[in-house]
């Protein structure tokens, strides 16, 4: 699934971008696709936790399947770009982000059923590397076809991949626990989510310095213009960009699943995302493709680290009844980070040009990093996770 929407990404980054020349139509790619994912997510949450959680996921990756499939369609049709342009586009993009927004909180507290808790820290790293090495295939494969066969060929592939993760999908064994929440009116059940999340302020701190740091400091949605017009390296590059930060993260979450948990979590997360700042900033500054390209793996390895204390977290403090809601919670936090961050840089890209953008909004991050470590001391001092215990539901 994930070399699947990985291949989809970059190459209807690069068509809409060929279409329009705007870094504001990149932006609005994670507008289209935040406004149903970020809506949708509490309800999602909802849906994870009350119905089988399995059926739900497959629900959601047959729609993704149906998008590939339209994308496919929309490149078959002898000129349909041309008379309609990016549209059709952003309206994929859209239907793909209801898709997600049930798809996230249901695969993940799926996961964290399905897995012991004594292993949820080496599950989560094993997951992540799986994610990120899927992630590295997929832009590397999506901007080589596109660039040595054809946008057609490319989703082909997209759509082949797609099908084979609904199959395996398939095949997971899964028996539904007692739900005992179905009795919950859905209007305490919405909000229950939220609540818990903002009872914990470690938890909450590491969302929030996820959202902010995303938010401000995200260069992935203007990766096709530096391509274009300041690394000069066509959509092959583009593609060997894309996958950039996720090699960076395969090498960083073997290298996790294979230590210990860390002992000062709390400061090793906020060293992580400082660390994911300063790449953004170099990357903004950098004019070489080697060098840029070096920097995002280097701000994937810092990511990775922050992903794995994060999710770890949420997985070890949450109630088991809560997993679904609260993990749509993350979604939304992660979900605003990465579509509405792709919507500010394509704004501030628009306003500003797009390197200055890019190195201010690195700076940004790296101004966040330091309020929450001065403003949230227990985070700051937060040591073992596997050592905490769940809050009470």
């Amino acid at each position: 699934m994930t070399i699947s929407t990985q291949i989809q990404a970059v190459v209807v980054a690069w068509q809409i971008y060929d279409i329009t020349r705007d870094p504001l139509s990149l932006g609005l790619m994670g507008l289209a696709e935040a406004f149903p994912f970020i809506g949708l997510s509490l309800v999602a949450g909802h849906v994870a936790d009350v119905a089988n959680r399995r059926r739900v996921a497959l629900a959601s990756i047959a729609l993704l399947a149906c998008c590939s499939l339209a994308l496919l369609t929309f490149n078959l049709i002898p000129g349909f770009l041309g008379t309609h342009g990016a549209i059709p586009f952003y309206g994929v993009i859209f239907v793909s982000g209801v898709a997600r927004s049930f798809a996230q909180p249901s695969r993940q507290a799926l996961g964290a059923e399905l897995v012991e808790r004594r292993l949820y820290a080496n599950a989560v790293a094993w997951r992540s590397s799986t994610w990120q090495f899927a992630a590295v295939v997929g832009p590397a494969l999506g901007g080589l076809i596109y660039g040595f066969a054809s946008a057609r060929v490319a989703y082909v592939a997209d759509a082949i991949m797609m099908i084979v993760a609904l199959a395996a999908f398939w095949w997971i064994h899964y028996e539904p626990g007692p739900a005992a929440q179905r009795m919950e009116k859905i209007s305490e059940s919405l909000g229950s989510g939220i609540k818990f999340v903002f009872r914990e302020s470690v938890l909450l701190s590491a969302l929030t310095l996820d959202l902010f740091s995303v938010l401000l400091g995200g260069a992935e949605a203007l990766l096709p213009v530096f391509a274009d017009q300041v690394l000069h390296v066509g959509p092959q590059g583009l593609g060997i960009l894309r996958a950039a930060p996720a090699a960076g993260a395969v090498v960083a979450s073997v290298y996790l699943a294979h230590r210990p948990p860390f002992t000062r979590a709390g400061r090793t997360l906020l060293w992580a995302v400082a660390t994911f700042a300063l790449c953004i900033i170099g990357f903004g500054v950098s004019r070489s493709f080697m060098l840029s390209a070096g920097l995002l793996a280097v701000s994937g390895m810092a990511d990775n680290v922050s992903v794995l204390v994060r999710s770890t977290l949420l997985q070890v403090l949450t109630p088991r009844h809560l997993l679904g809601r609260v993990s749509s919670v993350n979604s939304i936090f992660v979900g605003s980070s990465n579509e509405l961050g792709a919507f500010e840089s394509g704004v501030m890209a628009r306003v500003l040009g797009t390197v200055p953008s890019v190195i201010l909004g690195g700076a940004a991050s790296l101004a966040v990093v330091a309020v929450i470590a001065v403003g949230v001391p227990r985070l700051r001092t937060l040591g073992r996770i596997d050592e905490l215990t769940p809050a009470g539901g």
